[in-house]
């Protein structure tokens, strides 16, 4: 089993799906052990995240370095992808 998960959340100011993912973020980090690690999409550190990640468009998500979504965060994905993690850890 993993001790926690690291999240990175590539975000962009006034953008509604930050704002839900940060919410799904949280609720599922009350079961979950995640680290999250927000950075803005417009700095170089997040280009250059979301170039070499596929991301299109905020807000992009990485699990433990690796791409898992952008654009609206579904809580239910995101929940199944941790579980698979955890049991194959």
């Amino acid at each position: 089993m993993t001790d926690r998960f690291d999240i990175t959340l590539l975000t962009q100011d006034d953008c509604a799906f930050c704002t839900v993912a940060r919410e799904v973020l949280d609720r599922v980090g009350r079961e979950f052990p995640l680290q999250v690690k927000e950075i803005p999409l417009a700095t170089d550190e997040g280009r250059a995240l979301a170039t070499t990640a596929g991301v299109l468009f905020a807000p992009g998500v990485l699990i433990d370095g690796e791409a898992f979504s952008y654009g609206r965060l579904s809580e239910r994905k995101l929940r199944r992808a941790l579980e698979k993690r955890r049991m194959d850890a």
